[in-house]
């Protein structure tokens, strides 16, 4: 199953993406733990996997080889090393302060199947689910809240978007910024040291410096350039770190790029990632959220003398586009059009969050029709899908999908 995981822009034919089937972890979501869980609102999962169905099929009408993150997973899991690995992770990363408990647990997750362990890595463990042996190895005798799960489930994990980011031949491990996701990244890290698919892609991790960022806010321009977003989820420092890692040049472990923009946008949950305000949809053309445009800075990392990183701030967005992509000119599609209230509206709804299979070609939702229209009038051919219950983790087809391997412009 190797391939070669390449990317040098958002829009070259999209040749293999990861993508991760909503399962058990979102029969987790109650009203009480939605703030944590990060959501608005329950999903049907039986609609919401019809939904996702749809998506990975539409993918591969395309073209596309869809690779799924569970069935990975369980491959991987079929070595009794890295099902030590993964037991002992899970574990130990998990609130679990008994001791006694902790070696119940990983008795239990040890005997369990490389397609059941994947599940729980997942989807999490129920206390329901172990009781009975914590009972019989009489541990009922303490004192515990009214959690359900020994290990918490990871329902954000269908968004394979913001984990990790394959950028030229690189896999950037990213560093996420709420404790809901932080074992996300690991899984994927997991995944890109031990599956043959990623055998051919140099690893960068731990560059962050304790501050977080996520996948939603990294756009490839091209094989010299990569647009980064300051967000809600993107801290200051992480972009920094993460420039000088992608600037390296290849002999030295880097990716040889020349050149970082970072594009500064309101710290809100509206726009929690840049491409819920912002993605590219052709070679010279680009779909943005009009209610932002007036509130952006736009800056400009290269690399100085040393370690030491050269910023500048640019005069716009546009002229900073032109510049590094070499074009006399670009088009900012407004999404909504010009009609205010369809495009805030829209825009909660993802209406900027699309997902480019091929130049000019783009997956949206449905939903969202002022948009698509507009889209359309602009010469984008758009693949709508439906997202009644997907778009209630406040994402869309970008946030859902990691691609590993695209044509080249």
């Amino acid at each position: 199953m190797e391939t070669r995981t390449h990317i040098t822009s958002e829009v070259g034919k999209l040749n293999d993406v990861l993508l991760h089937r909503p399962g058990r972890e979102l029969e987790s979501l109650t009203p009480q733990y939605l703030d944590f869980m990060l959501f608005e609102d329950i999903p049907y999962l039986a609609q919401m996997q019809y939904e996702h169905d749809q998506f990975a099929r539409l993918l591969e009408a395309q073209g596309c080889r869809v690779h799924y993150v569970e069935a990975l997973l369980e491959e991987i899991l079929g070595s009794s090393l890295l099902r030590d690995t993964a037991v002992a992770h899970i574990v130990e990363s998990s609130k679990l302060f008994s001791q006694p408990l902790k070696h119940v647990i990983t008795e239990y997750l040890l005997e369990s199947s490389p397609k059941q362990l994947a599940a729980y890595c997942v989807g999490g463990l129920l206390k329901s689910e172990v009781d009975s042996k914590v009972q019989h190895k009489t541990l009922s005798y303490f004192i515990r809240d009214t959690y359900p799960y020994y290990i918490s489930p990871l329902p954000n994990l269908y968004f394979t978007r913001d984990p990790a980011t394959v950028v030229g031949n690189g896999v950037s491990i990213n560093v996420m910024k709420t404790e809901a996701r932080r074992r996300e990244n690991w899984l994927i890290s997991l995944l890109a040291d031990n599956h043959p698919l990623f055998a051919s892609s140099r690893t960068h991790r731990d560059y962050s410096m304790g501050s977080s960022i996520e996948g939603g806010d990294i756009l490839v321009l091209s094989d010299s350039c990569a647009l980064v977003g300051s967000s809600a989820r993107t801290d200051v420092w992480a972009i920094e770190a993460f420039a000088r890692r992608m600037m390296a040049p290849l002999e030295c472990g880097g990716e040889g790029l020349r050149e970082i923009l970072v594009v500064q946008i309101p710290y809100t949950r509206a726009y929690m990632h840049l491409d819920t305000v912002f993605t590219m949809v052709d070679r010279d053309k680009f779909c943005i959220y009009g209610g932002i445009k007036s509130s952006l800075r736009v800056f400009s990392m290269v690399m100085g003398h040393g370690d030491s990183l050269e910023i500048s701030e640019e005069r716009g967005l546009k002229q900073a586009l032109k510049r590094v992509l070499g074009l006399p000119a670009l088009e900012l599609i407004q999404s909504g059009g010009k009609d205010p209230i369809a495009s805030a509206r829209e825009q909660w709804n993802d209406s900027t969050n699309t997902l480019a299979v091929a130049p000019g070609t783009v997956i949206t939702y449905r939903r969202n029709v002022v948009s698509n229209e507009t889209l359309e009038r602009h010469g984008i051919t758009v693949l709508p899908i439906s997202g009644s219950e997907l778009v209630r983790g406040r994402g869309g087809p970008r946030c859902m999908s990691m691609p590993l391997n695209r044509d080249d412009l």
